[in-house]
């Protein structure tokens, strides 16, 4: 058991007519849920956000989405509300196979957000993923999911620094592209070793 597929954020919110829509989002489902034979381990991750999340434009007076704001523990990109706990928006896409070995949630800490599967926006919070993964003795992850330039381009760099062998499937992700984010994560992720594929 060496090897594991990480597909992120793979959920309503970021399917078309989602609070955050993905363009296309829904159609690497497919080819996901086919990839996923070729795996010893599968782990779904799941932006799991309370209520009032200070990740929230709406949580902050006279402010839009998409502005950037200081927080402690560095600069927030602020969300339309999305993958709210329990809500159908924070469900996985309904075609996505759900028999994973792992359920990683992520950002239900309401202070601070989580892009990354290992660590919470601070750099220092742990997830439990690294563990996880480690215990099983697993050393190459590939990863695919939503979105590149945001959570998936976190988690893989953060997995390549902590030493585990990554690749990126970019067929089967899809991104915001926000100012930017698409090249400045690929330039990152390739920059800390991860393989683009």
């Amino acid at each position: 058991m060496t090897n594991a597929l990480i597909v992120i954020d793979v959920q309503n919110d970021f399917c078309p007519g989602g609070a955050l829509a993905v363009p296309e989002a829904d159609e690497i489902v497919p080819g996901i849920n086919a990839l996923m034979e070729a795996f010893d381990a599968v782990i779904l991750t799941q932006d799991w956000h309370p209520a009032g999340h200070s990740s929230f434009a709406s949580s902050h007076q006279g402010v839009d989405p998409m502005s950037v704001i200081d927080m402690p523990y560095g600069p927030q990109v602020l969300w339309p509300d999305h993958c709210i706990q329990l809500t159908d928006g924070a469900a996985f896409h309904r075609d996505l196979r759900m028999d994973g070995d792992l359920i990683i949630r992520k950002g239900f800490n309401p202070a601070i957000d989580s892009y990354s599967a290992f660590f919470e926006n601070d750099h220092v919070t742990p997830t439990g993923l690294d563990g996880y993964l480690r215990a099983r003795q697993i050393k190459t992850l590939t990863f695919v999911g939503l979105a590149l330039d945001f959570c998936v381009h976190y988690s893989a760099v953060d997995a390549a620094k902590l030493g585990f062998e990554v690749t990126v499937r970019q067929d089967l992700c899809r991104a915001i592209d926000f100012d930017g984010s698409l090249v400045g994560a690929q330039s990152a992720m390739q920059n800390a070793g991860v393989k683009l594929i």
